[in-house]
């Protein structure tokens, strides 16, 4: 309220349009240092387009078009609420259970695995109509070892819906989804979902927004009811008491506003308008008359607010009882941005990757991202989000990272597994072509443009297993393993050099087991893993100097290289990301130039196995200064080995440490085991960041090496006769305690020692 209060205080105002702009661009700025990537922004305006030059229908079909993605923490609701949007707007004939009980299972849930755990696994696309509205709709995983799935939706998406439970509200996975928003600068509404659980407190959500998320946000709906009485909404715009009736809801009747929930309206309008006025012009002009907006005043702010990324209107329902869905697809037509009003910018190649506004129009020429990519029946199936031009069938459009001319042989549009042929997409429209063989990330163009769109942030796998087919292997194993790492950017496979055993990398332990369990069922290959392995790395915490020479004679031409300089510790860059540099200061010609990349090679060569337990190094900078060479002994073969020798050296002289991933990890429990799991984190080595309680349930946050994670899903459960549930997310690097080094470099030399 500063804003509407410094007003109230006579204090002279910012021009309107002025506001407007600053406010525009300060909320994606602040976040800019969150994230070391570089990531091309999506800046909104109610305006971001020319129309000069457009077609007039092109420009009807664009403002009728919604591009939405669905998201919230594991087991809020996403996909039972797409489920209820997709039976309201008649793309499916029946209702049918997320967990698969009734024997079908949720229409966005195609995988037997999904059905079975009853989780969202694959991201799913369809598309469907409200109204005049076409709404192309993305579910997305709620479990963090997913999380590349919700990135890449939220990439090409021009809206969100985030999904919020009655009684848990923002969770962890909730703050990992908002920070990707915030990333791809998407403008959203959020749903307040399971009002039939007990204990529903929505306003409680609400100032859960506004507290952990940092958000703007306020109600523009208030329940009829709570828990299992709860029967409809009230909307605070409308000023309208909504209900639902018939078998499935599918009747949405609308009354006057119960006598007895007058105040609570009347109250919680006042609040929208408070919260409105912050971040609107005109209403903040409307409450300093203390009057209050028309319907139309009051949707037009809240549509110009949410598009500029500064409000979030706060819906509330229950998809499980078929409750209050109708008014939450109205707020997605009425709130939320058609591809004209979302400014996507692509660098073109051409002009040193000068940054180019897109403009979403099917006259202009074409350009579109390859955002996800699957293993269809019939091939490579490609998810496209065509930002500008129309994509035809049997054109021929040119991937811009290959240069490779392709032609288009079949487009489709999915509705979850199924698919129904199209002829053309046109601009802002999301779908899928069959048989281009590409990457996921590709930006593909008609030819006449070399726009490169930016990529999505990937983060880096925590977890390894060791992986052996049982049996004779086949060359399905190869096949299902390439297939996956092509499909999932964070599911990273390699052979260690020395076991020579194939280890597959990822985000937890669910996401591997998920990718063993797809072999067996979808290529045949029954596999075997190993004790999990955590993801080490080994730095220095002083600086070191070098002076190593490599000789050695064998009859004819011989070896010969020296290096002098130091090692030193390295932070992160912010801008690159990067915390591994060679610095190359030889002058005088002392190290011949043509040698001076063996001597990085070797440096990297030192880098892939540490000396302490053999992970790989970061954190760490090398200067040569100076060194020396022979005419004839000299080679790269000598200066490499010379360098990834001094590299060592001074290593073991440079302090050095073994870093290992600590787990942001959340834990959801009955009141009564508060102290039970508290005690298991102590136990774990855990450092309790945060506990909140409610009513009967307590959250606790806590950062806990990965490496003492291990079987906490079994204690957890025991701990708490099964009630405590736990989500864990990667969060940084840390030093392990001295004696957990010791036990770890022991361990290695034992390893070692048995090989020999």
């Amino acid at each position: 309220m500063t804003f509407v209060r410094s007003l109230l205080g006579g204090v002279g105002r910012v021009k309107a349009s002025a506001l407007r702009n600053a406010a525009t661009f300060t909320e994606p700025q602040m976040t800019h240092s969150l994230f070391p990537i570089q990531v091309l922004r999506r800046w909104q305006s109610a305006s971001a387009v020319d129309y000069e030059n457009a077609d007039a229908a092109d420009v009807a079909r664009l403002r009728k078009l919604r591009n939405i993605g669905i998201s919230a923490h594991i087991d809020s609701g996403k996909t039972t609420c797409t489920e209820r949007i997709l039976y309201y707007t008649g793309r499916i004939k029946e209702i049918h259970d997320v967990r698969g009980r009734d024997g079908v299972g949720a229409k966005m849930d195609s995988m037997d695995l999904e059905r079975e755990k009853g989780i969202t696994i694959q991201s799913a696309a369809t598309y469907a109509s409200w109204g005049d509205y076409n709404v192309n709709i993305i579910d997305t995983p709620g479990h963090v070892d997913f999380t590349i799935e919700v990135e890449r939706a939220l990439r090409v998406l021009d809206g969100a819906v985030m999904i919020l439970c009655s009684v848990s509200g923002v969770q962890s996975q909730t703050i990992t989804v908002d920070r990707q928003m915030r990333r791809y600068n998407v403008p959203r509404i959020s749903f307040i979902n399971k009002m039939d659980r007990a204990g529903a407190n929505p306003f409680r959500i609400v100032d859960q927004l506004r507290n952990k998320l940092k958000l703007t946000a306020a109600a523009i709906q208030i329940p009829i009811g709570a828990e299992d009485q709860f029967r409809g909404v009230v909307d605070l715009v409308k000023w309208k008491a909504y209900y639902n009736e018939g078998e499935s809801g599918e009747n949405l009747t609308e009354k006057d506003i119960p006598e007895e929930l007058m105040p609570l309206a009347t109250e919680k309008r006042l609040e929208l308008i408070e919260q409105l006025a912050n971040v609107d012009d005109e209403i903040a002009d409307i409450y300093l008359m203390e009057e209050v907006p028309t319907a139309e005043q009051f949707m037009s702010a809240i549509r110009r607010a949410t598009i500029g990324l500064k409000f979030t209107p706060v819906l509330m329902g229950s998809a499980f009882k078929n409750t209050a869905v109708q008014p939450l697809l109205n707020a997605v037509v009425d709130y939320l941005p058609d591809p004209t009003e979302v400014t996507n910018t692509a660098l073109d190649i051409k002009d040193n990757e000068k940054p180019v506004d897109l403009t979403p129009f099917s006259a202009n020429p074409f350009v579109g991202l390859a955002f996800k990519l699957e293993e269809g029946r019939y091939g490579q199936l490609t998810y496209m989000r065509i930002y500008q031009g129309s994509l035809k069938k049997g054109s021929f459009i040119t991937n811009v990272k290959t240069g490779k001319k392709i032609k288009v042989p079949r487009l489709v549009r999915m509705h979850a597994a199924d698919m129904e042929d199209v002829d053309e997409l046109g601009a802002g429209e999301i779908g899928a072509m069959f048989g281009v063989d590409c990457a996921s990330g590709d930006t593909f163009t008609d030819g006449s443009l070399q726009y490169s769109l930016s990529s999505m942030f990937v983060p880096e796998p925590v977890i390894s297993l060791s992986l052996v087919p049982k049996g004779k292997e086949t060359p399905n194993f190869s096949k299902a393993l390439n297939r996956f790492q092509k499909e999932d950017p964070t599911f990273r496979v390699h052979v260690d050099s020395e076991s020579k055993e194939t280890i597959i990398s990822g985000m937890g332990e669910l996401h591997l087991q998920i990718y063993v369990e797809r072999m067996k069922r979808e290529y045949n290959v029954e596999c075997l893993t190993g004790k999990p392995q955590v993801a080490f790395r080994e730095t220095i915490t002083q600086p070191a100097k070098f002076n190593y020479t490599h000789k050695k004679q064998s009859g004819g031409a011989g070896q010969f290289g020296r290096v002098m300089g130091y090692l030193e510790p390295m932070e992160k860059d912010e801008e690159t990301g990067k915390d591994i540099a060679f610095d190359n200061r030889v002058v005088g010609g002392n190290i011949p130039t043509n040698y001076i990349p063996a001597c990085e090679k070797g440096f990297n060569d030192g880098l892939e196995k540490g000396p302490l337990i053999g992970h790989p190094v970061n954190g760490i900078r090398m200067v040569l200064e100076d060194g020396a060479a022979h005419a004839v002994d000299s080679s790269e073969l000598a200066f490499r080995i010379a360098t990834k020798n001094a590299f060592q050296e001074a290593f073991a002289k440079a302090k050095p440490t073994i870093l290992e991933p600590i787990m942001n990890v959340s834990i959801s429990a009955p009141i009564e085991f508060q102290g039970s799991v508290i005690g298991g984190l102590n136990k774990r080595k855990g450092t309790v960041v945060d506990t909140d309680v409610q009513e009967d349930y307590f959250n606790v946050i806590a950062d806990v090496p990965l490496n003492d994670m291990f079987g906490y899903s079994t204690e957890l459960r025991s701990a708490t006769q099964g009630k405590g549930e736990f989500t864990m997310e990667y969060k940084e690097h840390l030093p392990v305690q001295t004696f957990v080094q010791e036990q770890l470099i022991q361990e290695y030399k034992k390893k070692e020692a048995e090989k020999k």
